[in-house]
């Protein structure tokens, strides 16, 4: 199995646990606010991992990013307030519909700063899915709400951090990145959550808990592609997160895809075909091309 394809298959991993912590952070605002919850659901992916980091004397702070890490925990309290905040206004499978568009800024960003290349297939795919997307949101014809512009500043600020994460993951392991994610976002969020705090039920607290396995599955399913490939082949698969939030937003909160959300996935899901045929058959070629170069 080539790099590429190791790559698209944990990201489409992280496509599901991402769906999976947007549903129980969902569920757990409905008797909190988006300060306390999004505060329990970082400080609670810090306990997770603090055994490992007992375990191994907190050698994972060891990095000489810090200024990069600092940049991305500033960068992910507006994408948590705004982010967590928009599940309560917009449905599930709408929110990871406009998340798409984030894939196409980053595939952008990747080639301004860190001047990957951009094959016209992963091009095609981006398109595809874009296309896709504008489909379910018909911008014009359905009306934004404050849930809308709420997740589309989010994807501004997440979009940056996916590159700097990018950055970040050449000389550090996923266990590092996600142990100063969860440290930073921990501190950085504390005080919101004591000015705003509002005590949560103990169903809304257990659903943050599983919220916070499910978010360090993602990033850690995440770290690892981003050491397999590049921006531009593994963001093409976050479409599939379309599919999964149809399906959890419809079993649990009674969301039902209209017609157009249906057609748009389909559209959706081509571009995540594409991109993964073409990884693997360029996969084969190069590997043959290896061979054939040892033969001779």
């Amino acid at each position: 199995m080539n790099n590429n394809i190791k790559a698209i298959l944990l990201t489409a991993s992280a496509s599901f646990f991402a769906v999976l912590m947007e549903a129980l952070i969902k569920a757990a605002q409905y008797d909190s606010n988006v300060y306390t919850i999004g505060f329990l659901r970082f400080f609670f992916g810090f306990v997770i991992i603090f055994p490992y980091l007992l375990k191994n004397n907190f050698v994972n702070y060891k990095t000489k990013n810090l200024k990069f890490y600092l940049l991305r925990g500033l960068f992910n309290i507006p994408v948590m307030i705004l982010g967590f905040g928009a599940l309560i206004y917009v449905p599930l499978e709408q929110f990871k519909a406009m998340n798409f568009l984030s894939p196409i800024l980053v595939v952008l960003l990747s080639f301004l700063i860190f001047r990957e290349k951009i094959y016209n297939y992963r091009i095609l795919a981006l398109v595809i899915g874009f296309i896709g997307t504008l489909i379910i949101i018909r911008p014009g014809i359905v009306q934004f709400n404050v849930g809308t512009v709420m997740v589309l500043v989010s994807l501004i600020f997440w979009s940056f951090i996916i590159i700097l994460s990018k950055f970040v993951s050449k000389d550090d392991s996923p266990i590092t990145m996600v142990t100063y994610q969860y440290t930073l976002m921990t501190i950085f969020a504390l005080p919101l959550a004591l000015f705003f705090w509002e005590t949560p039920s103990l169903t809304s607290i257990i659903y943050v808990f599983i919220g916070a396995i499910s978010g360090t599955i993602l990033h850690l399913c995440l770290g690892l592609a981003y050491k397999y490939a590049d921006l531009s082949v593994t963001q093409p698969i976050w479409f599939t997160g379309l599919i999964f939030g149809s399906g959890v937003g419809y079993f649990s909160f009674n969301e039902v895809p209209d017609l157009w959300t249906w057609i748009g996935g389909i559209v959706v899901f081509s571009s995540v075909l594409l991109i993964t045929y073409r990884e693997r058959n360029d996969g084969k070629i190069s590997k043959n091309d290896n061979i054939n170069a040892l033969n001779n």
